[in-house]
C-alpha cells in the first residue's frame, strides 16, 4: 500500500510503499483510511522527540484517523500500538479503540479537530475535573488546541475564560467570537506579568501548551497576584512549545496552594482516554465544536509536511487524492 514514510528523523515523511498490515485479533479490522491529521504530536514522533519514541526506523507516522470499514461503516480511531500508522492507504484499527460516526459527519473535521480537542477535554475531565462556574486560563490559547480549549472549558462549565496567547489577530477572534471573556497577549517581555496578574490572579485551573519561558514567568504573575494564596490553583501540563523546561522555585509551592499536574499519554490511562472519545466526537459531529480542515492528498506528505497553514485550519491527509 502506499504511505508516508519516515526513513530518517532529519527529513519529513516521504511518499512510498509499505507492506499492508492485517488484523491479528478478533477486535481488528482493516479500514480504508479517508482522512488522518498532522498533528504536533504526530511531528514530533516523524523526528524522534516525542517522549514515547523508541527510534525504529522506517515507521509510518499518525496516531489517529477516520477510516471505512469494508461494510461502509464510518470510525474514528486511535491507532493501535505495534502496527503502521495512519497516514496510508489502509489501517488496522481495534473496535475498542474506535467510535462510529454518522453516516453524514465530515471526516475531514474529525480527522482534524479530535486529537487537539482531547488534550484539554481529557485533562479537563480526567485529571482536573472542572468544578461548575470556574475560572480558566488558557496558556498558548493562539495554537490549534488552545483555540479548542477556550471552547472546550466553556462547553465543560467554565463561566470564565483568559486566553493568553502570542498572535493579537487570533486573539482578537477568541475575544470576538472564540468564547475568551478576557485576552492578554503575551509578547514575552516583563508587561506579561502585568497582564496576567491583572487577568488570571484568581483563576481556579490552568491549562498551559507553553512550558519553558511563558510559564516560569506566568506563574510567577499569578501566584504573587493571587488574593488568597490558599485558594486552591490546579495548573495542567498539556504542551512544551516555547520549551521543555522550567525553572521553578521552591518558595512558589510554599506560598501558594498550586497543584502541578500533567496530561498526556502515561498519566491518563489509555481505558480513561478511550471512554472520553464518544462524547467529544459527538461534539464535532454535532457541530457544537468545530474546525477547518485543509485536505491535502497523502501523495504531497513531503510538501506538506512544511507547508505554511493558516492559522485557524490544520492540514489532513487523504489517501483518496
Amino acid at each position: 500500500m502506499h504511505a508516508a514514510v519516515v526513513h530518517s528523523f532529519d527529513a519529513p515523511p516521504r511518499y512510498g510503499t509499505i507492506d499492508t498490515p492485517q488484523p491479528r485479533g478478533p477486535h481488528e479490522v482493516l479500514v480504508d483510511i479517508v482522512a488522518a491529521g498532522l498533528h504536533p504530536r504526530v511531528r514530533s514522533a516523524a523526528d524522534g522527540t516525542h517522549y514515547t519514541c523508541d527510534g525504529t526506523l522506517p515507521m509510518v507516522p499518525g496516531i489517529d484517523g477516520v477510516g471505512r470499514t469494508p461494510e461502509g461503516e464510518l470510525l474514528y480511531f486511535v491507532a493501535p500500538d505495534g502496527v503502521p500508522g495512519t497516514m496510508a492507504e489502509y489501517a488496522v484499527v481495534d473496535r475498542r479503540r474506535a467510535v462510529p460516526l454518522p453516516a453524514d459527519s465530515d471526516p475531514y473535521a474529525v480527522a482534524a479537530a479530535m486529537n487537539p480537542g482531547m488534550s484539554s477535554w481529557v485533562a479537563l475531565r480526567r485529571r482536573v475535573p472542572l468544578p461548575p462556574g470556574a475560572s480558566v486560563l488558557v496558556l498558548g490559547a493562539t495554537g490549534n488546541a488552545g483555540r479548542l480549549a477556550v471552547r472546550i472549558a466553556k462547553h465543560l462549565g467554565a463561566a470564565h475564560v483568559v486566553a493568553a496567547g502570542r498572535d493579537p489577530e487570533r486573539l482578537a477572534v477568541l475575544g470576538d467570537t472564540g468564547g475568551a471573556d478576557v485576552t492578554v497577549r503575551l509578547t514575552g517581555g516583563e508587561d506579561d506579568d502585568a497582564g496576567l496578574a491583572d487577568a488570571a490572579a484568581d483563576v481556579d485551573v490552568v491549562v498551559d501548551y507553553l512550558w519553558g519561558r511563558p510559564t516560569e514567568q506566568a506563574l510567577r504573575a499569578v501566584l504573587t497576584a493571587r488574593a488568597d494564596r490558599a485558594r486552591p490553583l490546579a495548573w495542567i501540563q498539556i504542551g512544551s512549545v516555547a520549551g521543555p523546561d522550567i525553572t521553578l522555585p521552591s518558595a512558589y509551592l510554599r506560598a501558594a496552594n498550586v497543584q502541578l499536574v500533567g496530561s498526556g499519554q502515561g498519566s491518563v490511562g489509555v481505558s480513561d482516554i478511550l471512554a472520553e472519545l464518544p462524547e467529544l466526537a459527538e461534539q464535532f459531529t454535532a457541530g457544537t465544536l468545530s474546525a477547518d480542515p485543509l485536505q491535502v492528498p497523502l501523495a504531497e506528505v513531503e510538501k506538506a509536511w512544511t507547508a505554511p497553514v493558516p492559522p485557524e485550519q490544520r492540514i489532513v491527509l487523504t489517501p483518496g487524492g
